[in-house]
């Protein structure tokens, strides 16, 4: 029985915090998981940003409001869901995350939560558990599954390498070097090809 957990920002949709660094011309908001492999460092760099221009849960959702999947994302997962089950291992937060599900016919998603103030102010936020991504496929493989697993960026590496089968998706040129026997793609089609080979 296999699984395939994929990840959400870079692979199935932009990087909702690029797209709100763009429209607050905000430049220190474009850093991710692509540049700062400790999350809990970069959560915390956020919302410090945040604070200081005084923005809220209110602004990004406007933003993500506008955001679209990917080109071709939403064709790859409704083939990809007709032959195996799929899985999305996200950081993100369900209050970002959500309005995207929907533009992707509400596939299953596992990520965190925000800690929003009632002004909207975001206080803080609340990771699932531990080295998420990981611990979940080590969950999956725990009652039965074979997962294979695919990511952009450095917290999905760990899942990746722990999957029977794991790929790069539109990753950096860093990771792709630092890894280099980890198969890349960067195009729905071949993704979708490795994947059906690996079922």
């Amino acid at each position: 029985m296999n699984i395939v957990c994929l990840d959400m920002e870079g692979v199935l949709v932009p990087e909702i915090w690029i797209a709100f660094s763009e429209a607050s011309g905000i430049p220190e908001l474009r850093r991710t998981t692509r540049d700062e492999p400790d999350y809990n460092k970069l959560m915390n760099f956020r919302l410090g940003i945040l604070k200081e221009h005084k923005l809220g849960l209110k602004e990004i959702q406007a933003t993500i409001a506008k955001i679209d999947p990917l080109p071709g994302a939403k064709e790859f997962l409704d083939e990809l869901r007709s032959i195996t089950q799929v899985l999305i291992l996200s950081d993100t937060f369900e209050q970002f995350a959500m309005p995207l599900m929907k533009k992707l016919d509400y596939p299953t998603i596992f990520c965190n939560t925000l800690e929003v103030a009632p002004d909207g102010e975001i206080t803080g936020f609340k990771m699932r558990c531990e080295k998420s991504k990981l611990t979940t496929v080590k969950a999956l493989q725990s009652i039965g599954y074979e997962t294979i697993a695919s990511g952009d960026s450095f917290n999905d590496l760990a899942m990746i390498q722990a999957s029977k089968a794991g790929f790069l998706f539109k990753s950096t040129e860093k990771i792709k070097a630092d890894y280099p026997d980890i198969p890349a793609f960067e195009e729905f089609d071949d993704l979708l090809k490795a994947i059906k080979e690996a079922l």
